[in-house]
């Protein structure tokens, strides 16, 4: 796929998204009990639950729960990767010290205790994904800012800077342009967009724990419904004889498009 269909796609995802979440209700309708577990032919566009209810607005309260955490983490490692590859062409012994420490010390931390700490210090009537969001984007900047770091030292580094000093041009045109717009870009761009998938899934994950349990999620207040509701509840199909299988693949669906924006954008921002 070409840089800009890559993009175009990737755009369409987002704003599809975003909008999604802008437009969600803050509780679910009442529904009717005559519609219920009705398909996308009979209630579009993508059919009830077992109330009745649209499964529509579950996919826009999902939205609501992730896109903005999501975006939020993906922005803070897109930040720690650059700043880890302009960095490296500082050309200092000491920062390069500093960096290994900090990224051999957060490197060294178990992921799915430390976010499930912070989710238990989250007080109850703060429940939201962004806590959890940023803390995995902190999580996960050592390898960011060590890929980064890499790519900024195949280029020259220091010595790079040096000569581009030497041909006259601006701190922000070699900075800003010659290395994080043409040469960091593949590797932020696409560490920031693994990271909003990766957000995505620990939310879905954290609300299907949650629903199996029957406890409130960590992510969200109960009056709002995460993704994990649709495929909760659509995977009973496959076991049981309940008729919920197009909320499994609405469910699957809306995963794919936060997927296949993520691609979009790393394919759109690759190396030319």
């Amino acid at each position: 796929m070409s840089r800009a269909l890559s993009l175009v796609v990737a755009s369409a995802c987002f704003f599809g998204l975003v909008g999604a979440g802008l437009l969600a209700p803050d509780h679910l309708s009442a529904g009717s009990m005559e519609v219920a577990y009705k398909g996308p032919a009979e209630v579009f566009p993508f059919g009830t639950d077992a109330r009745g209810r649209p499964l529509t607005e579950y996919a826009q309260q999902g939205a609501r729960v992730i896109v903005l955490p999501a975006l939020v983490a993906g922005a803070a490692v897109a930040f720690a990767a650059v700043l880890g590859g302009l960095l490296r062409c500082v050309g200092s012994a000491r920062v390069d010290s500093v960096i290994q420490a900090f990224s051999e010390l957060v490197g060294s931390l178990p992921r799915m205790v430390v976010i499930l700490v912070v989710a238990l210090l989250i007080p109850s009537t703060w429940r939201s994904l962004l806590p959890l969001g940023l803390a995995w984007a902190v999580l996960g900047s050592p390898g960011a800012m060590d890929e980064a770091a890499a790519v900024a030292e195949r280029l020259g580094g220091a010595r790079f800077v040096e000569a581009l000093k030497a041909h006259g041009f601006s701190w922000s045109r070699i900075y800003l342009y010659h290395i994080v717009a043409l040469n960091l870009r593949p590797v932020v761009v696409r560490q920031a967009s693994e990271t909003i998938v990766q957000v995505t899934f620990l939310e879905i994950s954290l609300s299907y724990l949650s629903a199996q349990k029957n406890q409130s999620s960590f992510t969200h207040p109960d009056n709002i419904q995460s993704w994990a509701a649709l495929l909760a509840d659509g995977y009973r199909s496959l076991v049981t004889s309940q008729p919920s299988g197009h909320a499994l693949v609405l469910g699957l669906v809306l995963v794919g498009l936060v997927t296949l924006m993520a691609r979009g954008f790393t394919v759109a921002a690759r190396a030319r």
